[in-house]
């Protein structure tokens, strides 16, 4: 995926921009996240409020993923981004190829103050979130359950919209198919699994409308140009709540994944970057995350914090963990580039 937009916080200040020459530290502190309403809310709870402590601008932008943008700027020496979100993929890849720096959990507290998935040398969880399907509660007749209804072009006619990658595509592909989630993994890693998914994407390749940033999806089901899209479920809740949009998600056959902050290797601003992560952190931080955006978080004692009236559409309730599958990180670590590309061959013919 690539880079779309710059967005600068609002407590940026002028000088923030002017380059000093010869200095060292001729920009300022700057923070990349993936942008929309997810990114409007981290503005407000983390990244003013840490310019304010720090007493210093900060910059923040925006990004689409993909691992080859961060080992371009490292390998570059044009590390112009100091601390990014990165998926758990990315995380792994970016920690075994060094492009990122370790991380002082003695400034966090401990690594026990954090679930599990969201402990790593080069990481801090910064969000659980999950991939399903949304569609709008206004215009269809009949709400989608599933994968396969997903697939049901009959039944529910339209075009759709699947993020633009091997991953996700794949695993809802076999899901739609009679896989269960906590099998996909498994039927994947065979060459007769990739098959079958790929099989599965010929069915509705020609009623696809492929999305590529985060924002997209949402886009999408609002102008009505599909019925049912791939999507961060927090964006679908955000837009409910600031929009007064109908907007349903549907969790069993969902994928949840963390997502990670990482700091770039090579950064002039090594101390401010792990002051930043720490802040971010922060179990009292972290709970007004889901005013703004309904992602699951990764602090442990963040949860008592958070209203009531959130919990039902967090990843992380159990009820929405119900026939859901964790991502893979382990096989897109080891299948990325390969799948990847057949995918991308796929798409061309």
């Amino acid at each position: 995926m690539k880079l779309t937009h710059i967005a600068f916080t609002a407590c940026t200040m002028l000088g923030g921009l002017a380059l000093t020459a010869g200095s060292a530290q001729a920009r300022d502190l700057t923070i990349v996240s993936w942008g929309g309403s997810y990114q409007d809310g981290q503005r407000e709870i983390y990244f003013k409020p840490f310019a304010k402590e720090l007493g210093k601008p900060v910059l923040d932008e925006s990004w689409d993923g993909g691992y080859g943008v961060l080992q371009a700027k490292v390998k570059a020496g044009e590390t112009n981004w100091d601390v990014v979100q990165v998926e758990a993929e990315e995380l792994e890849l970016g920690c075994a190829d060094g492009i990122y720096e370790p991380i002082d959990w003695e400034k966090l507290g401990g690594k026990d103050k954090f679930i599990p998935a969201a402990v790593h040398e080069c990481g801090v969880g910064a969000i659980v979130w999950s991939t399903g399907i949304a569609y709008n509660g206004d215009t269809m007749k009949e709400a989608p359950q599933s994968w396969a209804d997903f697939w049901d072009v009959k039944k529910f006619p339209g075009k759709r919209s699947l993020r633009k990658s091997a991953k996700y595509s794949l695993e809802f592909a076999l899901i739609a198919d009679g896989v269960a989630p906590k099998d996909v993994y498994d039927v994947l890693a065979t060459p007769e699994g990739v098959e079958r998914a790929f099989k599965k994407l010929d069915e509705i390749k020609p009623h696809i409308v492929w999305w590529e940033a985060g924002a997209q999806p949402v886009q999408l089901l609002s102008s009505g140009e599909v019925v049912m899209a791939s999507v961060y479920n927090g964006r679908i809740n955000a837009l409910n709540r600031t929009e007064n949009k109908n907007f349903g998600f549907v969790w069993p056959g969902s994928i949840y994944a963390v997502d990670s902050w990482a700091i770039m290797k090579g950064t002039p601003f090594p101390k401010e970057s792990m002051d930043f992560v720490a802040f971010a952190s922060k179990a009292d931080n972290q709970a007004k995350l889901p005013e703004y955006i309904t992602y699951g978080l990764p602090n442990i004692e963040a949860d008592k914090f958070v209203d009531e009236k959130y919990r039902k559409d967090l990843p992380t309730t159990p009820a929405n963990m119900t026939d859901a599958a964790a991502i893979g990180v382990e096989f897109w670590t080891d299948n990325s580039e390969s799948l990847n590309q057949r995918f991308n061959a796929w798409l061309a013919q």
